[in-house]
């Protein structure tokens, strides 16, 4: 079956991505609501936000804002969410209560439901027996004969209509079947009146229309008895596409919080751009069949297929993502950049936007991370010389191959004199200005002919205070032309004390 196009011509493709909301976004749940995105909107289909908050006791408060935050940096835009209720109602299970009741009524009508009869106590002694028996415990096995009318008061199972082996097709793993042992009859509604996974997300599905469920390898188990509750309800199962999991670095299991999966907001706080984060997620356990590697949120849309993703899982590899982000910070515009960047300025930095204006291109050459930028201008990171000169000994200023102060002072004067000349607007078009371009071409010849090393070393030491820091033409720059004459004043004065 060409899933790619089994449902284009018979009705319009609906997906969701139904998280349940208890406080940790996993990458690996990111990761299925992108694909469930990319596949509605490469139908242009809809793409559902169903919050699935029927479990109270693991429900985190402010969960639901976290995810709807995570997938909106993210630029996973939903059609219909808790904030969007659709013509079916409210995309938040806890606000349909009233529709699962309609649907559990049914099944009680048609004999395929009852009021679970027996105790927690009563439960786990037939559990105890199977043990000893040494048989699966299957609840089914002590169904009663005849129920009771149910009240709400007692959890309410469903009773699977017929005992056989299932057959079904999944998108990405093929024909799957599972025999009688995957069958029992579990709990459709609690008795606190909230209805279980197994029940609410079948009749959400079916009043959403949703046509394509992209869901975990996990839920594979489970399938046989969900296809016995579709078949009780009658109803057409949409079609399930298994995602592979994502696996740790070494590919011995999938990722989990003990192996340092984060929650997806920590990337950004990292200082992660989104559409690094998108482009890896993507291609782990998806392959565009090109060499292609960069992928914008409208290509991944453009290309995105069901029938290239992958059933062998796909590790995480942090390292790839730092490639990814260093080359989506590389691309931004400087407008852009300065506002990535404003989170993770220090505060002094932050109010002298001309320095930072200036020192930004060499910013985006270094760092993998926007949170990089702290380290770089700290007093010793790279740039922590735009801050303050650092303190410095004499010798200091002095090139391998010319030991002399005096030279030395000369090479500076003269640096010092070349630098006055240039104008000080910094016009990166102006062939006058105060530019890396213009400073380097003004010093160059003379440093050619009196020594490269004697020259540039010495203007390095006197800008920065720093043996390791950018070529003394971008320090200058980024410093200005007034600070950088203020600093070789400053180390003509240091030799003048030798």
């Amino acid at each position: 079956m060409d899933t790619n196009k089994s449902t284009q011509n018979l009705q319009p493709v609906v997906t969701r991505f139904a998280p349940s909301p208890t406080g940790f976004m996993h990458i690996g749940s990111i990761r299925t609501a992108l694909f469930a995105y990319l596949w509605a909107k490469k139908n242009n289909g809809t793409f559902i936000l169903r919050i699935e908050d029927t479990d109270k006791d693991r429900e985190v408060k402010g969960s639901i804002e976290h995810i709807c935050e995570s997938l909106k940096w993210l630029g996973i835009n939903w059609d219909y969410g808790p904030d969007k209720p659709g013509s079916f109602g409210s995309c938040i299970q806890s606000e349909r209560l009233d529709t699962y009741i309609d649907f559990a009524k049914k099944l009680i009508v048609n004999g395929y439901a009852y009021p679970d009869p027996y105790t927690a106590v009563e439960v786990e002694a037939f559990r105890k027996q199977a043990e000893l028996n040494k048989q699966p415990f299957l609840y089914r096995n002590h169904r009663p004969a005849t129920f009771d009318t149910w009240d709400g008061t007692k959890p309410l199972r469903f009773k699977v209509p017929e005992i056989k082996k299932y057959h079904w097709h999944d998108a990405v793993r093929g024909n799957l079947e599972a025999g009688e042992e995957a069958l029992d009859d579990f709990i459709l509604i609690k008795s606190d009146g909230f209805p279980t996974y197994n029940f609410a997300h079948i009749i959400d599905d079916l009043n959403m229309s949703v046509t394509h469920i992209l869901r975990a390898d996990e839920f594979i188990s489970s399938t046989p008895r969900f296809l016995s509750l579709y078949e009780a309800l009658g109803i057409t199962p949409p079609i399930f596409v298994t995602l592979p999991p994502i696996l740790r670095e070494d590919h011995t299991k999938k990722l989990g919080k003990r192996d340092g999966a984060k929650d997806v907001l920590e990337y950004r706080r990292e200082g992660y751009l989104p559409e690094a984060v998108l482009n890896l997620l993507a291609l782990i356990g998806w392959n565009p069949g090109t060499t292609q590697e960069l992928f914008t949120k409208e290509d991944l849309i453009n290309s995105f297929e069901i029938g290239k993703i992958q059933r062998a899982g796909g590790s995480f590899n942090e390292e790839k993502l730092l490639w990814f982000n260093h080359q989506y910070i590389s691309k931004l515009s400087s407008e852009d950049f300065a506002i990535k960047a404003s989170t993770f300025l220090p505060e002094w930095l932050s109010t002298n936007s001309s320095v930072f204006k200036r020192s930004s291109s060499i910013l985006r050459e270094k760092i993998t991370r926007m949170d990089e930028i702290t380290n770089i201008f700290s007093q010793d990171g790279e740039l922590g010389f735009i801050k303050g000169l650092l303190d410095y000994e004499p010798d200091k200023l002095l090139w391998k191959n010319e030991p002399s102060f005096s030279v030395t002072t000369t090479h500076l004067s003269k640096c010092r004199e070349i630098i006055l000349d240039l104008n000080e607007t910094h016009d990166p078009t102006s062939t006058l200005g105060f530019t890396t371009e213009s400073i380097k071409k003004a010093i160059w010849p003379y440093a050619e002919l009196a020594g490269k090393g004697n020259v540039l070393w010495p203007l390095r030491m006197a800008l920065t205070g720093q043996e390791k820091s950018p070529d003394p033409f971008v320090c200058a720059y980024i410093l200005g032309r007034e600070e950088s004459l203020k600093r070789i004043d400053i180390a003509i004065d240091k030799i003048k004390t030798q």
